[in-house]
Parts: C-alpha cells; structure tokens; sequence
C-alpha cells in the first residue's frame, strides 16, 4: 500500500518530465523517423541548451529571451553535425558522435562565464527564489498557474502546431522526401544535403529548448544532464508508436505520440523505483525498455503475421 501512494505521488513529477522530455523526442523523431537519421549530438546539444538557458538566467536575462538563446545554440550544434556529414563525408553517426563530444568541453565552458574562479563549470544552479523561472518543480502539485505543467503543456501543443504547419509546406515536404528516398528526393530537383541540414538543425534546436525547460524546472544545468538523451528519446518514440501507431496516423498525432511515450517511459520509471530499483539502474532500464519495445514490432511481424496467414490459407 506504502509503494502505491509513493507512486501516486510521484505521477504529477513524472508528467512534469515527462512532458519536458516529450520535446526533446520530438525532436529525435525529426532525426530517427523523418530523416532516417540516428543523430547522437542528442546528448550534447540537450546540455548545451541547459547550460546557455541557465547562464541567461543567472546573467539577469528574460527567461523567454535565454529558452530563445538555448535553441539558437542547440541550432548551431545541429548544423555543425550536418556541414561535418554532407559537406565532410562523415557518417552522420559519427559527425553526432564528434559534435557530442566537442560540446561536452564547450558546455563546461559555457557554465564558467561570469565566474573569475574558475574556467570551467560541471553545475549551474538555478534559484525560483532569487531567479525569475518558467517552470519549475517545486510548484509541480499547486492548483495555480505557477505549475509547470500548464506551461508545459502549452510548450507541447504549440511545438507540435508549427511543425505540423511546417511539414505540411514545400520545404517540409522536401525533408520528409529525403528521409523517405534520397535518390527520388534528387531525380525532383531537392537539395538532399541542404534538406538533412535543415532536419538536424530543427531536430537540436528542440532538443536544446527541452534542454532548457529541464535547467529551469529541476533548477539547474549539469555537463552530465544529456547523457543518455538518445536513449530516453528513442525509448518515448518506440513507446508511442508501438501503443498508439494504429490509432494516431495524422502527422501531429504521431508527434504527440512521442510525448506520450515520454510520459509513460517516465511513469514507468518511477513506478520501478518504488519497487526499490537504484537510480544508478536506470540507464540498464532505459535499455532494456528501448530493446524491448523494438522487438515487439518485429516478434509481431515475425510470427504473428504469419501465423494469421497460414490460418487463412488453410480456410481459402
């Protein structure tokens, strides 16, 4: 009984995280289903919009002008890995692996602006007392608008309206051909390369903007904060499609459904924890989570299928 009203109590957290991840996934769907990419910057450019949304704040900047200034970095992180893949020929795993790690030093950079201490700077704190915060955890079960999760959710819905509006145009349009077919996305007269640029770039800077929404709510920045963010994300998106992929088949509907993926991923984890689970386990859950959810569509394809076909062979 004690474990069940610990996890009750955890939801409104969980749906907090949840949602802030839920924009980061979005993210890795532009990349992992649009683009056909597995873009690995993932990990960098979440922290570098913590930390440049954190030094914003902590500089006295508006905090809607320093979410502004972590998706414009996050941007840039994104369009370094795409000019080192098309315009270097480096694999895109590879280019995100070599962003990432670059970042990992900048961000540590970034944190130490402002401090005559020191150079560089693994944590930023953030402050709702002595800092004007969007979101943050503390207000996360308060029936008043200083919840995060009314903001959150406006963040969300708004994500998903511009891009489903933006997909829908021709430039849109030409990214998802790339991703569908590079060689037909060509023989139409697209820029195959300027179009995986653009994906990476968009795909960052949502990255970088959850990146900042979690700086915020959780109050503070750390260097480690993205790692295993491919990881979360690739489990929201696996989530979703696999729970919802028949139902939600509209453009927007497959992107909430990435949220949600976030949200269930994080119920899950704090359901596990209750149980007793170490926090240090959470990055073997999150594996574990992510390979599972992956081998139920091809177990379904697998055997299922054809045992639905057999069965009608024999009554044809």
């Amino acid at each position: 009984m004690d474990v069940l009203i610990s996890f009750f109590n955890s939801l409104p957290g969980a749906f907090g995280q949840g949602l802030a991840w839920g924009i980061m996934a979005i993210g890795v769907y532009i990349t992992f289903r649009i683009l056909d990419i597995a873009d690995l910057t993932v990990d960098g450019s979440l922290a570098t919009g913590g930390a440049v949304a954190a030094l914003c704040i902590t500089q006295g900047w508006n905090p809607w002008l320093a979410l502004l200034m972590a998706v414009l970095a996050g941007m840039l992180a994104g369009l370094i890995t795409g000019l080192l893949h098309t315009g270097c020929g480096i694999p895109a795993i590879l280019a995100g692996i070599l962003t990432q790690l670059a970042l990992y030093s900048i961000n540590l950079r970034i944190m130490a602006i402002g401090d005559e201490k020191a150079t560089t700077k693994a944590t930023l704190a953030l402050s709702v007392d002595r800092q004007e915060l969007l979101v943050s955890s503390r207000y996360i079960r308060e029936l008043t608008l200083e919840n995060p999760l009314f903001l959150l959710v406006i963040f969300t819905v708004a994500v998903i309206a511009l891009l489903y509006w933006f997909f829908g145009t021709e430039l849109g349009s030409a990214l998802r051909a790339t991703g569908a077919n590079q060689n037909m996305a060509r023989a139409q007269g697209i820029d195959a390369n300027w179009c995986k640029v653009l994906g990476l770039v968009v795909s960052n800077g949502l990255v970088a903007l959850s990146g900042g929404l979690l700086a915020q709510y959780q109050g503070s920045s750390t260097v480690d904060m993205g790692r295993g963010a491919i990881v979360i994300g690739l489990a929201a998106v696996i989530i979703g499609e696999v729970l919802l992929g028949k139902v939600f088949r509209n453009f927007a509907l497959k992107l909430l459904s990435a949220v949600i993926g976030s949200i269930i991923y994080y119920i899950v984890l704090q359901f596990v924890l209750r149980l007793g689970l170490e926090s240090t386990d959470l990055k073997l859950l999150s594996a574990v989570v992510v390979a599972l959810f992956l081998t139920i569509p091809y177990w379904k394809g697998k055997y299922f299928t054809k045992a639905v076909r057999k069965e009608a062979g024999r009554h044809a």
